[in-house]
């Protein structure tokens, strides 16, 4: 379970079209309220496990062996005081099952030891006669790829001489990466499920690997591995019969917003002509320049406010109420070629943070005012409403079922987002430590700083869906999950993206898991919708 970009977020924050495509502004005039209804990389620093190639990282040195075509032909430069990393994918050893494992002689001893801030550290005990199979197979892999003069490639080599030709050090070397190799995915077995990716790592020195072997003819090192924290409901049903409070937009309202649209296309199919003999009026689009300043007794302070100010503004004064309060009735008579100057003050309730209570002193210049020449409205323009529909009244009906099912979607959004923040806001035993633990070192630099409180809620969001999943024994059918698998790699394939089959499955899988956790949530939390 990756947990740090775990899938459910691009489940829980997809946004749904507007039915409306009337036009909209960055002028800070313009009230915020256009509705949107809801709105590994490759390195030589590691080896992966589940490829043929893998690689060890140390501190300051790389050594890069392609176990299946140059086997063991390398030479160490690690420093004998460094540890080094295993990248463990969920693909391999997080989510190796003994089916999957490469058969050992022997089993393994492997001692596990619970370590603070949710990690855990295994010591593991390779008897003699699995480090004496990995070293049968490490010769005969020399024997098959060493061109040893003399003999023929592939032809039994006398083992004193291959030795002698290859080096004993390195073969030694290559045994122990063998060992390592074939050992570690059944060590870790044990935190199968639980150890997150590419935090596994064997912190033992390599050297004091080499003298074990070396003199005891057996192994043993030590792994560590960050795991998911045990989370504990406080009390054990928090997470259960929530009572949630959703805010609704009253701008996603159905009815409401089947009518603006009905009458945004009624308008568009109307021809702007222009106004000779009057002034503006309710009804009119005006093309305007406009431009703002501070209001200030000291002249010296007073300053332009650059975001309320526009060039060639086309105001449609049916949109009167999505504009700065007071500035409609300001305009209404003014001709083209004239200019209106007037105070206005922006509400304290204003999207723009900034603006809020400042007073203004507007100069708006009319370049152009239009007025609307509309049909009638009658079942004959029906099909230009809509395509394909007869009357009026199948447009109005076909608007308002399209924008009811856009409304239903960003009400399920807005509830799924509701429960999200309250279940993370629910009791659980988790520090600081822990949660850090969770967060990359990458994310932590980047966003630590400026969304740590964003993060820790991710995180226990991610972390309760996860624990509601297995404790309410949830399900997903095998069939949806390799539906979605199939239209995930498809979509990459279209697109011409690299991917990783095991990765896919494993993000479409937290999808489902979290879908039926939020669907389980909802039929037993207690809802109540406020419009605001």
């Amino acid at each position: 379970m990756e947990l740090c970009s775990r899938t459910l977020t691009t489940l829980l924050h997809r946004t749904y079209p507007s039915p409306s495509s009337s036009s909209s502004s960055s002028n800070s005039l313009l009230r915020a309220t256009t509705c949107n209804y809801a709105t590994p990389s490759k390195s030589t620093n590691y080896f992966n496990l589940s490829s043929s190639q893998f690689h060890y990282h140390y501190h300051n040195h790389h050594v890069l062996h392609h176990f299946q075509q140059q086997p063991y032909l390398f030479h160490h430069h690690q420093s004998s005081s460094s540890s080094f990393k295993v990248s463990a994918s969920s693909s391999s050893v997080a989510a190796s099952s003994k089916e999957e494992l490469d058969r050992l002689p022997a089993e393994l001893n492997v001692t596990e030891t619970q370590e603070p801030n949710s990690r855990v550290r295994l010591q593991v005990e390779v008897p003699p006669v699995v480090c004496e199979d990995c070293y049968k197979r490490v010769i005969a892999e020399f024997t098959k790829q060493a061109k040893v003069p003399g003999f023929r490639p592939g032809k039994p080599v006398p083992e004193s001489i291959l030795l002698g030709y290859v080096g004993r050090d390195n073969v030694q070397k290559a045994t122990i990466e063998s060992i390592l190799r074939r050992t570690l995915p059944h060590a870790m077995t044990s935190v199968t499920g639980k150890a997150l990716p590419d935090s596994v790592r064997i912190v033992s020195k390599f050297s004091d690997l080499e003298k074990i072997y070396s003199s005891q003819g057996s192994l043993r090192y030590d792994v560590l591995a960050d795991i998911v924290p045990e989370l504990k409901w406080v009390p054990d049903n928090a997470y259960k019969n929530l009572k949630i409070v959703v805010e609704i937009d009253s701008d996603i309202d159905a009815q409401k917003a089947a009518e603006q649209e009905f009458k945004r296309r009624y308008k568009s199919i109307g021809a702007l002509k222009v106004v000779a003999d009057r002034g503006l009026q309710v009804g009119d689009v005006v093309v305007i320049d406009i431009s703002a300043t501070t209001i200030d007794q000291d002249e010296s302070k007073i300053k332009n406010i650059p975001s309320a100010e526009s060039k060639g503004f086309n105001f449609d004064t049916e949109d009167g109420d999505r504009i700065l309060p007071g500035f409609l009735d300001s305009i209404i008579g003014i001709r083209p070629g004239e200019t209106k100057s007037f105070p206005l003050v922006f509400p304290e309730t204003w999207n723009q943070e900034n603006l809020r209570g400042v007073h203004a002193q507007f100069t708006v210049e009319c370049k152009e005012l239009f007025y609307r020449d509309l049909p009638e409205l009658d079942d004959s323009i029906a099909d230009k409403l809509v395509p394909g529909c007869t009357t009026v009244q199948q447009v109005k009906d076909l608007l308002l079922q399209r924008c009811q099912e856009v409304e239903q979607s960003a009400r399920e959004q807005a509830t799924d987002n509701a429960i999200l923040d309250q279940i993370s806001k629910a009791k659980m035993n988790l520090n600081d430590q822990q949660l850090a633990s969770l967060s990359s070192s990458k994310a932590v630099n980047e966003y630590l700083e400026h969304q740590k409180d964003n993060i820790k809620n991710l995180i226990k969001q991610n972390l309760a869906v996860g624990d509601i999943y297995r404790r309410e024994n949830l399900q997903f059918s095998t069939e949806d999950l390799v539906k979605e698998v199939e239209n995930s790699i498809s979509e990459f394939k279209r697109q011409n993206q690299e991917y990783d089959e095991d990765r896919v499955k494993d993000q479409v899988q937290e999808i489902l898991e979290g879908a039926k956790v939020l669907e389980w949530l909802r039929e037993h939390a207690e809802i109540q919708y406020v419009t605001r």
